[in-house]
């Protein structure tokens, strides 16, 4: 059985993401979010039987779908929580399309929330990491990417300006959308390569900022999305793949899962790289959407690099790729950042892109990526 095209998203609503928590929780921002994707699709409260969450680190809480759901005070015959990192907010579209299909629920309410602030009841890292990775120095994400970067330096000659270019390119997108938190000044190699070196090589401005934001789309059938008051984003094709959570454990450093799951998505949708109007991939760190457009197939392993060096990423450009600045221009607010790229998919389909619209987006490529390349979920989307 496939989903293709069985469901699509009919309309979505983001916080603009900012720097500091303020007093705001993170069930507060679910339920403004929820309220203004509710409304955005031209539904009420009541048409709501499904909900997908991700978990919000400053707020951590075991039976949070359960907790969200007496919140918001829905009753869903449907209801879940996601948890792959960065790839959740992809990875619910495809599970609310199959719930959907499988007649469990009619209507899905996607949603994820955060502040910035510590993680509460939470262990830092799993018990394997704690004991073999993080008394080397490999701990959170930035070391990990950073051994990417370098074995992707040495396997095939990328260099710092071609990383730092993707980040250029962003920004410019981001100065057009007036959600993004790093949105007011457009940046030049020059500036990315004289920021602050975190973990050799990755520069401060290769690097997404933690913030605080939020965001939730709605996923129904086709059939109804066609009554609401947007363009139906149909889900035509999707794919995982995972297998590891230590990057110690990763087969290899410079070629992701990111492949398996790009090839899933582009066989159920029966389309290509080829055929992509624009692209919205995961992007915590610069290196990360070199290895995603390698490996999904956009150019040949070992070409990003020169491919983004040879391409105009901006929307305005021969090859448009994080529409919204990406999150490392437009932050990071949890599991909030990866829902942006989906959300912007669904914008650009929509015609809803404002000054950053792609001209005549029909189909789209998504990707998301949870913890160090080792989650991964892509999409296609189209109108």
């Amino acid at each position: 059985m496939s989903i293709k095209g069985k469901a699509a998203i009919s309309g979505f609503a983001e916080m603009p993401p900012q720097k500091g928590a303020g007093n705001i929780t993170p069930l507060g921002i679910i339920a403004n979010v929820a309220r203004e994707a509710i409304a955005d699709a031209g539904l009420e409260k009541s048409d709501i039987d499904g909900l997908l969450t991700g978990w919000a680190l400053s707020d951590y809480s075991v039976l949070w779908p359960s907790v969200v759901a007496d919140y918001l005070q829905i009753r869903p015959t449907y209801f879940n929580q996601v948890e792959l990192g960065g790839a959740s907010a992809a990875g619910m579209v495809w599970r609310a399309a199959a719930a959907i299909e499988a007649g469990m629920c009619n209507t899905v309410l996607c949603v994820v929330g955060d502040r910035r602030a510590r993680a509460r009841q939470m262990p830092p890292f799993p018990s394997i990491e704690a004991e073999f990775d993080a008394p080397y120095g490999l701990i959170a994400a930035n070391p990990g990417y950073a051994l990417i970067a370098q074995r992707h330096k040495y396997e095939y000659g990328t260099t710092a300006e071609q990383m730092a270019k993707v980040a250029v390119d962003q920004r410019k997108s981001a100065c057009q959308n007036p959600s993004a938190l790093f949105g007011n000044k457009e940046i030049d190699i020059d500036d990315v390569l004289n920021s602050r070196m975190i973990v050799d090589p990755l520069h401060l401005l290769e690097i997404v900022s933690p913030c605080t934001g939020g965001g939730a789309f709605i996923v129904t059938s086709t059939e109804r999305a066609k009554d609401g008051p947007h363009k139906p984003v149909v889900l035509l094709g999707a794919g995982e793949a995972g297998g590891h959570s230590s990057i110690t454990h990763a087969r290899s450093l410079t070629t992701s899962l990111v492949k398996p799951a790009a090839e899933a998505a582009f066989h159920m949708a029966g389309a290509g790289p080829q055929d992509m109007d624009f692209v919205q991939p995961y992007d915590c760190y610069t290196i990360t959407v070199i290895v995603t457009l390698e490996d999904a197939g956009f150019c040949e392993k070992g070409e990003g690099g020169r491919f983004v060096e040879d391409h105009d990423l901006s929307y305005a450009g021969d090859f448009p790729c994080n529409t919204h600045g990406g999150q490392l221009s437009f932050g990071q607010p949890g599991l909030a950042g990866g829902m942006s790229h989906v959300i912007e998919g669904a914008r650009q389909l929509m015609g809803r892109g404002e000054g950053r619209q792609v001209k005549d987006a029909a189909i789209g490529y998504v990707n998301g990526n949870g913890g160090i390349m080792a989650e991964q979920c892509s999409l296609v989307l189209g109108v």
